[in-house]
């Protein structure tokens, strides 16, 4: 009977461990999911509010004085007196033409990163080149530099080459391929049996066909993981836009947003026309990674081929 209790006793401890780890997993997460969603409710809230109202009520959870206005106002819906009217700056921010700069800079970016980078990721996974280990450490070294080491090069260069105020002026530095895109798709490349491959090479296959027509296609998670990452790393970039694209005809979208907070007459920025743009802007990375993201989550543990 004491050895019967004493297991009962154990295994109760267990469950009660147990169950203040889940609730202690589920805090955690809860206040993760708090921490990130809070500001981005804030933006949206500041963006359905009207001027007077948000400074009459800075404090308010609820959006103060709710209107779509603002977001009439960015997408170019409302002239400048009515927008002037209704509290705001009353300037223009040609959401549309930003917008079509954006996609163009970063769909290339996207194209090219991960065509680039999956040739040379194959290529140090399959092939046996001389110096291929030592040029593969390389490529890990340059992880650990930081970009705006590169910064002032890349500006000299693309000044040089007479490419400032152009869409390849932008896209060039990172267009080819990146040192953590390499190192990524050469580790999932590894994991890919070798015998489908030689199987392909003995059908005829050549080395490029089985690079095309079989290895592409099964590396569509990392590719779609990879693909985000550079999305969103390209789409949010604003430093290396700014010194480049200048010109209104080749500005994105973060560059025209700071344009934009910086042009108020009355000097306090436009903040309900601000938040609108910045929720429109963020738009199209939730849509890239609602209809990707599962690819993604699935590619982090790297299953499936083996």
């Amino acid at each position: 009977m004491a050895t019967n209790a004493s297991a009962l006793t154990l295994v109760g401890q267990r469950r009660k461990r147990v169950s203040i780890g889940r609730v202690l997993a589920w805090a955690g997460l809860l206040l993760a999911i708090v921490v990130v969603l809070v500001p981005f409710y804030w933006v949206v809230r500041t963006a359905l509010a009207t001027k007077v109202e948000l400074y009459a009520n800075p404090s308010q959870i609820t959006p103060p004085g709710f209107t779509f206005s603002n977001f009439a106002r960015v997408l170019g819906q409302v002239s400048a007196a009515d927008a002037i009217a209704a509290g705001g700056s009353g300037q223009a921010l040609h959401f549309w033409l930003y917008l079509r700069n954006s996609v163009i800079v970063t769909a290339l970016t996207v194209v090219g990163q991960l065509f680039f980078s999956a040739l040379a990721a194959y290529a140090f996974a399959r092939l046996n080149f001389p110096l291929r280990d030592k040029v593969f450490f390389l490529y890990i070294i340059a992880l650990m530099i930081p970009g705006i080491v590169t910064l002032i090069p890349n500006y000299i260069l693309i000044r040089s080459l007479g490419w400032l105020d152009t869409f390849q002026g932008i896209v060039a530095p990172a267009f080819l391929m990146s040192p953590f895109a390499v190192f990524f798709l050469r580790q999932f490349f590894l994991g890919i049996n070798r015998e489908v491959e030689e199987a392909a090479k003995l059908d005829g296959a050549s080395l490029f066909g089985i690079f095309w027509r079989l290895v592409i296609p099964i590396s569509g998670p990392p590719l779609a993981t990879l693909g985000i990452l550079t999305w969103i790393g390209t789409w949010n970039d604003y430093l290396w836009p700014l010194l480049i694209g200048k010109d209104e005809s080749v500005r994105v979208l973060t560059v025209a947003l700071g344009v934009f907070r910086s042009q108020t007459p009355q000097g306090a920025p436009d903040w309900g026309g601000l938040m609108a743009g910045a929720v429109l802007s963020i738009l199209p990375s939730i849509a890239l990674f609602l209809i990707l993201g599962r690819k993604a989550i699935n590619s982090i543990q790297f299953s499936g081929y083996k």
